[in-house]
C-alpha cells in the first residue's frame, strides 16, 4: 500500500511538471539554422546573420538590423534575446507597434526580466491611446506578479524540487519511529504538497500565457473599430499603432477585440498581429 501511494504521488508530480515545460530557447545556441543540405550556396549562417544584425544596430542602422533579425526568425530561430533585440531595433526605427509586439514576445519567454518590462513601458508611453485598465481584485494582481517573477521552466524545476521534498518527508512520516519525527514528516509533507501544487499551477499558467493566441497588437497607424464585421458598419472608436487588444472571436478575416477598459468591436485581422 505504501509503495502504491508513493508511485501515485510520483507519477502525478511528473505528469504535472512535464505538462508545464516550455519550448527550448533556440538562440541559446545561435548555430541552430537551416540544415546545410538545403542552405543555398553562399547563404550566410545564422551566427553570421546574428553578428551582422548586432553590428548594424551598433552602427545605428536600425532598419537593417531589424530586417536581419527578421531573417533569423524566418529560419526558425527564436529566443528571448532575439525578440528583445528586435524590439529595440524597431523602437529605435520608430516602429512602435512592432517594438511592442516583440517586447511582449520576449516577455513571454522571460517574464521576470526587468529590462524588457522597462523598455516595454517606455514603448507603451509612446502610443496614442490612453486606456485605463478595469480594476481587479488585488489578490489576483498579486498572484500574477508572483507568477511573473520566473518563467515556466524555472517554476517547473522548483516544483520538481518540492516534489522530492514532499516524498522524502512522506517517507520520514511512514518510517520514523519517534512521534516527533512522524509529526514533522506529516506536517512537512502537507506544506510541501501545497507548495508543489502552487508552483505547478504557476508553471502551467506561464505556459498557457506563453502559448496564448488571443493577445494582439495594432500594427497600422490608426484603425476604426466597427460594430460588426463589415466595412460599412458603424465606427465605434479608433485604435492606434501599438495598442494591445484581446481577440474574443474571429469571422471571415475580421476579429472581435476587447481593449483594457472593456470596450469591444470588430477590426480587420490584417491590421493586428498576434503576440
Amino acid at each position: 500500500m505504501k509503495r502504491m501511494i508513493l508511485c501515485f504521488l510520483l507519477s502525478l508530480g511528473l505528469a504535472a511538471v512535464s505538462f508545464a515545460q516550455e519550448p527550448a530557447d533556440s538562440l541559446q545556441q545561435v548555430s541552430r539554422e537551416v540544415p546545410a543540405e538545403v542552405q543555398a550556396p553562399g547563404e550566410q549562417t545564422a551566427e553570421q546573420l546574428w553578428n551582422k544584425a548586432n553590428t548594424a544596430y551598433i552602427n545605428g542602422d536600425f532598419h537593417a538590423a531589424a530586417d536581419t533579425y527578421e531573417e533569423l526568425l524566418s529560419r526558425g530561430v527564436s529566443s528571448m534575446k532575439l525578440y528583445y533585440n528586435l524590439g529595440n531595433a524597431y523602437f529605435k526605427d520608430d516602429r512602435i507597434g512592432k517594438a511592442i509586439l516583440y517586447y511582449n514576445r520576449a516577455l513571454r519567454l522571460a517574464p521576470g526580466n526587468d529590462d524588457i518590462r522597462y523598455n516595454l513601458s517606455v514603448a507603451e508611453a509612446r502610443t496614442k491611446d490612453n486606456i485605463e485598465d478595469i480594476p481587479e481584485f488585488f489578490f489576483v494582481t498579486w498572484m500574477r506578479d508572483i507568477r511573473h517573477m520566473m518563467g515556466c521552466t524555472a517554476w517547473s524545476l522548483l516544483s520538481l524540487a518540492l516534489l522530492a521534498c514532499m516524498l522524502g518527508l512522506f517517507l520520514v512520516y511512514l518510517l520514523a519511529q519517534r512521534i516527533s519525527l512522524r509529526k514533522a514528516g506529516f506536517y512537512g509533507t502537507v506544506v510541501a504538497a501545497l507548495l508543489f501544487m502552487l508552483t505547478t499551477w504557476f508553471a502551467v499558467g506561464e505556459r498557457r500565457e506563453m502559448l496564448d493566441d488571443t493577445s494582439a497588437v495594432v500594427m497600422t497607424a490608426s484603425t476604426a473599430v466597427k460594430s460588426s464585421p463589415d466595412k460599412s458598419s458603424t465606427d465605434l472608436f479608433v485604435l492606434h499603432e501599438g495598442t494591445v487588444v484581446t481577440i474574443t472571436d474571429r469571422l471571415d478575416g475580421w476579429c472581435e477585440v476587447v481593449i483594457a477598459d472593456g470596450k469591444k468591436g470588430w477590426v480587420e485581422g490584417r491590421k493586428i498581429e498576434i503576440i
